[in-house]
């Protein structure tokens, strides 16, 4: 381009780039015969009407087929890992390839040549984008085909059962209590009446005469320790890791004097042994530091402070609420036992807990 150019007005500018020649465009068979054209919408229709299938026999599949220890396999792997798998993998190549059917068949396959324009658009160019945009949308005839509209509609919709279906894989909500004599659910725990308290990791049961004033204990239900005919431990693996999680508690013996009963737990206490759930009711800390003298017992994390003489009364930090408080008392042995279950839920607040 010579100088002179930049004086020239804007019509007779040269294209900064060169026509490149595209090769005649080429009718495909559904451009020119209406009967290939439906014969390929039905073809479209078909995908997405098997994706639906597929997302049907996914929630088919969660709820009949079982999984666990001995779950039915299929060479080699879990028969519900397979199905679901398949099922969900299925459902969203369906209509991936129903997309692809559609482009390659029906929609518009001219190619179009775009100079770049500044980064600002003008008004012009902004209606042009729009008029683009409802150029395509017609060409696609995605309203003059709602045989294809609604089956890709039907096919997305679909999609959304096996996403809520696993939402149930998501874990117990706060207000499941299934099991709740053997500890199931967020609002119990194994604790039950007459159940031991033990040492942690030991298992050995506790007298009152085995505590000294001061003496602070972490334990647990004797239930964590319980074998069967063969030695084995009955509660093992992750339901031992969830057991000890809502069960542990933290025990300590003061001067019985310096307990301040609440309400109603006058006769939670033995001797002036009480014990709490170890589990911050701030975020789930495990607590166990303890300044002997004040019967404070501090949260490491963020510092909460419970008043272990007054029902684990929140005196300073984040805590919203007092430590749940286990009723002990003595069995026809002398060990120390529980009266109950906690009263409340152990652990971080969540939304459904009372205040």
């Amino acid at each position: 381009m010579s100088h002179n150019d930049d004086n020239l007005p804007a019509e007779v500018q040269p294209d900064p780039i060169a026509d490149p020649g595209l090769h005649p465009h080429t009718w495909r068979p559904t451009d020119v015969d209406e009967r290939k054209a439906k014969r390929a919408e039905r073809q479209v229709a078909t995908l997405f009407g098997l994706s639906v299938v597929c997302a049907i026999l996914f929630v088919v599949a969660y709820f009949s087929l079982q999984i666990g220890d001995n779950f039915d396999t299929f060479l080699g792997f879990g028969a519900s890992t397979v199905a679901l798998g398949v099922t969900l993998g299925g459902a969203l190549l369906l209509i991936g390839v129903g997309i692809i059917q559609w482009a390659r068949k029906l929609m518009a396959d001219q190619e179009i040549v775009e100079n770049r324009h500044p980064a600002a658009s003008t008004e012009e160019d902004r209606e042009a984008a729009v008029a683009a945009l409802n150029l395509g949308v017609d060409e696609s005839g995605i309203g003059r085909r709602p045989l294809v509209r609604n089956s890709l509609l039907g096919a997305v919709a679909a999609l959304g059962l096996p996403a809520v279906v696993l939402l149930r894989d998501l874990g117990p909500t706060p207000s499941q209590t299934v099991d709740a004599e053997n500890g199931g659910g967020l609002e119990h725990t194994l604790w039950k009446k007459g159940m031991r308290v033990v040492r942690d990791v030991v298992g050995t049961p506790i007298k009152v005469s085995d505590l000294e004033v001061g003496d602070l204990v972490n334990c647990q239900p004797a239930a964590i320790f319980e074998v069967d005919a063969q030695g084995h431990h009955v509660i093992e693996g992750v339901e031992l890791q969830v057991a000890k999680s809502k069960a542990s508690v933290i025990m300590l013996r003061m001067e019985p004097d310096d307990i301040i009963p609440g309400r109603g737990r006058e006769n939670w206490s033995v001797e002036g042994i009480v014990a709490y759930s170890k589990i911050c009711t701030h975020v789930g800390c495990p607590i166990s530091l303890n300044e002997r003298t004040t019967h404070h017992l501090l949260c490491p994390c963020h510092q909460s402070t419970f008043d272990m003489a007054d029902s684990a009364r929140v005196i300073f930090g984040p805590a919203a609420r007092p430590l749940p408080q286990l009723p002990l008392a003595v069995d026809s042995e002398g060990y120390l036992v529980a009266q109950r279950d906690f009263t409340e839920p152990v652990g971080a607040s969540y939304w459904e807990r009372d205040s």
